[in-house]
C-alpha cells in the first residue's frame, strides 16, 4: 500500500461497462520525509481508481496489483491501483 496526493481527475470519453459509479483520479506517491513537509517532490503521477470521493489536495491510501481488484471479487474489474483510504491525518516518528 502506498500513501499519495491527489492532484487532479481524469476525463474518460469511453470506459469498462464495469466501472460505472466511480471516477478515475491522478496522485502522486509520497515518501516518508514529505508526509510532514509542505515540500512536495515531483514524482511520477498515477491513476487511480475512486469510489469513495477523494478531493485535488486529499491524502490517499492506495492499494495496487492483485489487492487493488479484491474488494470487487467475485466481480472482474480491470484496475491496477485502487482508493482504499481518505486520510484525515498522518503522523510519522
Amino acid at each position: 500500500m502506498k500513501i499519495a496526493e491527489v492532484i487532479g481527475k481524469v476525463t474518460l470519453s469511453r470506459k469498462h461497462p464495469s466501472l460505472d459509479g466511480a471516477r478515475w483520479l491522478i496522485a502522486t506517491p509520497l515518501k516518508t520525509d514529505e508526509l510532514n513537509s509542505n515540500k512536495k517532490k515531483k514524482t511520477e503521477p498515477f491513476v487511480i481508481y475512486d469510489e469513495l470521493g477523494a478531493s485535488s489536495g486529499s491524502q490517499i491510501a492506495v492499494s495496487e496489483g492483485a489487492e487493488a481488484s479484491a474488494p470487487f471479487h467475485p466481480d472482474v474489474k480491470p484496475i491496477d491501483a485502487y482508493v482504499s483510504a481518505i486520510l484525515d491525518q498522518i503522523e510519522v516518528y
